[in-house]
Parts: C-alpha cells; sequence; structure tokens
C-alpha cells in the first residue's frame, strides 16, 4: 500500500506530533509499507532516525508570503524553490517564524479554507505532485489544521483521506477576534471532507465530537506507541538520600510547571520528608524564557534555589537518563491534555507519576496504574499526592513497574503501526492479515 503521511513541522523545536509521526512512520517502514513522510511548513525535528522526505510541501516561507502579498500567490512553482528549500526553511524557523497562535490568526483561517485560501497555489502543488509523481492508495494528515486539504486531496486523487486529532484545541484558543470564530466555523465545515479520524484516546475522541463537529463513528482510537529500545529500569542505590522529583515537557505556563514549583516549595518545608530535588527538562522557546526566570526567582527565595536543576531540551539519549534518574515525575499542565506522550516515557522507565485528573490523563492512569491523580491547578493537592508516593517509596516503585508492563504489552511502536495499518486497510478495501490488531 502506497501511504502519503502529512505531517506538520514545528518550527525547529522537539513536539510530541512529530515524534509520533516520526515513530509511527518508521514502524509502518518496518512492518514492510511503502509510506512516504511529507513534512509541511517546516522540516521535522525527531529524537529518533528521521525518516522524513528531505523536501517540504506548503513551504512555511511561501505559506506566509502568499498570505500576506497577493502577487505572491501568483509567482510561478519554479521561482518559488528559491524560498522553498528545507534548510532556508529550517534557519528561519529556528530565529524568526512564529508558531505562536497570537500572531497567526489570519493565517489559520486562511489553510483551513483551503483552496478558497489564500494557499491556493500550495493546495495545488501538493495535489499536482502527489498525483503525477507519487499516486498514494491513502493520505493521512497528522492534525486537524490541516483539513482545508482533504477535500481537494480526496476529489483529485479519489483516495480516503485520514486525519489525526492532536490537541488542535490549545491552539485555536489562543487565537483572538475575529480570527477565533472564523477558524472555529472553518473547521467545522472542513472536517466533513475527511474520511476517518485517528484519536490517540478515548477522551480526546469524545472531546473533538462536540469542539469540531466530527462524528464519533468516523473516530478510531489508536493510542501512542513507543519505540523501545533504549528504556529500561533505574536501579535505586540503597545509599542514595535523595529523592528526585522531575518534569519533562515544554517549559510554559500551559503545561504547568509553575503548579510543581509551588508544591515543591510545600514539600521542601515538610520535615518527614527526605531532603528532595526538583529537575525539569524539555524546549525553551525565548518568549518563555521570563517565566522560567520566574520560577527561578521564586525558589531562590524560598532558599530552594540549589535543589532544582533546568537540563535543558535533551535528545533522545539524555532524555532516558533524564528519566531514568527521577524517583517521581508530574507533569500538572494547565490545559487538557490530549496526548500525554511523556509521561508514557516516564512510564517506559518504570517512573511513577502524578497528574492532574483532567484530560487524558484519567485514563491513562486507569490503564496503566502508573500514578496517583490530583485536583487540577492546586499545587497543595500536588503536594499531598506527592508527599503520599515519597513515604511509600516501595508503592510509588510498584506503580512505576506496572505502568511500565502495560508499555511493553499496549502502547509499542509496532502496535500503533498494526492498529493503524488495520484501519488504512479497511478505509481502502484490502484485506486485513488475520493477525492484525484492530482499534
Amino acid at each position: 500500500m502506497k501511504i502519503v503521511y502529512l505531517a506538520a513541522g514545528a518550527g525547529g523545536m522537539y513536539c510530541g506530533s512529530c515524534l509520533h509521526d516520526n515513530t509511527l512512520a518508521a514502524a509502518l517502514l518496518a512492518l514492510g509499507e511503502d509510506v512516504l513522510l511529507v513534512p509541511t511548513y517546516t522540516p521535522l525535528r525527531t529524537d529518533e532516525v528521521d525518516v522524513s522526505e528531505k523536501r517540504v510541501m506548503f513551504g512555511g516561507i511561501s505559506v506566509y508570503l502568499q498570505q500576506k502579498w497577493s502577487l505572491f500567490r501568483h509567482t510561478p512553482w519554479l521561482l518559488d524553490r528559491l524560498w522553498d528549500r528545507p534548510r532556508l526553511i529550517d534557519w528561519l524557523a529556528r530565529r524568526s517564524i512564529s508558531t505562536a497562535a497570537e500572531d497567526l490568526g489570519d493565517l489559520t483561517v486562511s489553510m483551513l479554507r483551503g483552496e478558497e485560501g489564500n494557499q491556493r497555489k500550495e493546495v495545488d502543488k501538493l495535489v499536482y505532485w502527489l498525483e503525477q509523481e507519487i499516486r498514494p492508495d491513502i493520505v493521512h494528515l497528522s492534525n486537524s489544521m490541516l483539513v482545508g486539504m482533504a477535500r481537494q486531496l480526496r476529489e483529485r486523487l479519489k483516495v480516503p483521506v485520514v486525519c489525526t486529532l492532536s490537541g488542535e484545541d490549545i491552539f485555536l484558543e489562543k487565537l483572538t477576534p475575529p480570527w477565533y470564530q472564523q477558524a472555529r466555523d472553518a473547521l467545522r465545515e472542513r472536517v466533513q471532507d475527511v474520511t476517518a479520524f485517528v484519536s490517540l484516546n478515548r477522551y480526546y475522541a469524545d472531546f473533538m465530537v462536540d469542539y469540531a463537529g466530527v462524528d464519533r463513528d468516523k473516530i478510531h482510537v489508536i493510542p501512542h506507541g513507543l519505540k523501545l529500545a533504549g528504556h529500561g529500569t533505574r536501579a535505586r542505590r540503597a545509599s542514595q538520600r535523595e529523592f528526585v522529583i522531575g518534569y519533562l515537557a515544554r517549559i510554559c505556563e500551559d503545561k504547568g510547571l509553575h503548579h510543581l514549583v509551588d508544591a515543591f516549595t510545600l514539600l521542601a518545608k515538610d520535615k518527614d520528608l527526605p531532603p528532595l530535588r526538583l529537575h525539569a527538562a524539555g524546549y525553551l522557546g525565548a518568549a518563555d524564557r521570563p517565566y522560567l526566570a520566574r520560577l527561578e526567582n521564586k525558589l531562590r527565595a524560598a532558599g530552594l534555589h540549589d535543589r532544582f536543576h533546568y537540563a535543558g531540551e535533551l535528545d533522545r539519549a539524555a532524555k532516558i537518563a533524564f528519566l531514568q534518574s527521577l524517583d517521581l515525575m508530574s507533569v500538572p499542565t494547565v490545559y487538557r491534555e490530549s496526548k500525554g506522550l511523556s509521561i508514557l516515557e516516564a512510564w517506559a522507565n518504570a517512573v511513577p507519576v502524578a497528574l492532574p485528573a483532567h484530560g487524558t490523563f484519567p485514563e491513562l492512569v486507569e490503564d496503566t496504574g502508573g500514578g496517583l491523580l490530583h485536583e487540577p491547578e492546586s499545587p497543595p493537592a500536588l503536594a499531598a499526592v506527592l508527599r503520599q508516593m515519597i513515604l511509600d517509596p516501595a508503592g510509588a516503585a510498584a506503580r512505576g513497574l506496572q505502568a511500565q508492563q502495560a508499555i511493553r504489552d499496549r502502547y509499542t511502536a509496532e502496535v500503533m503501526a498494526r492498529r493503524t495499518l488495520d484501519l488504512y486497510r479497511r478505509l481502502v478495501a484490502v484485506p486485513t492479515p488475520a493477525k492484525a490488531l484492530h482499534t
């Protein structure tokens, strides 16, 4: 089967969606499928072997120029190659291209309108290339911000179009008037052009029925799967006195590091607890550096700055080493999490977690037994749950090991790929082998 997977690049940073898309494409390739992972906007960045194509469709520079100046909506395709070079796009993305919703309202609406928007030329380029050179059996869009192209893909290629639902509401809810309502309206219209949807969990599948007007019967729940090579279990030394609490996510207010800092400050005052340390890692954009500085100043004022360490953005080996250095992990998100990739990675290393009781977290904890839930946006509630696990290290370790086994059983890249391939086969009416897994 010829599969084209269109994945949205994230402007040079590691992001959960890019990691998911690359892991899935690599696993499908390992199963012997003919997969083309094609970046859109910017090149992908992943901490595994990058299996994506070197060309970028809907190049971020072209998309921006066509949005701002009508002249570029009519330039020859050959001329567009000058600014569609992946290295140039990547260089600019790391320095000047904003991915903040507040700056992209008009562009978001235009992209959602597809062939009726300012980027019609890019839709034509993509469909022509697929039609003339690739001839796919199915096209998969990495998120619903790309559904504007679904109509032309289905009508001109005569193939099913699949779309992953991937936390788009977090981006959309930051759009300002009048773009917010226009984007919501365009999204609800254009999802009707998609053949089938994939959600990583039941929570987000149910959420998008109301939020985007997606037919629930068209949504297939296929959990994320990890490439397990390198993941393992840390052997805690009997002589180790300090208890390390970790955080692995983007450093920003949405992810809730400030709640963990406040909970850590409360725990540090508890004389019944062992010495504690707080270690954080994850992408830190320029706009969020003042946020981290405020948290560091808060810890300094509490006399705890020497117990906090920010490890920066980590590659795969460093990420696994970081996870294996933790006793507990918490990512107390402000928004309702739709993916939870770093939580699965923690569990792959038998690290128990404390998580807010919203989004997909209750579903994940129930399925794996890998942690405890707390009232969202409540540092005292988070501190209480962390304290419970710190005072019962054997019980916490048992939760981590139970979750690790669940990851090995149900959340691997191969399981994810087989379930996705089963969906593809049903959509294109290809017989499914008896050993294939079902959604």
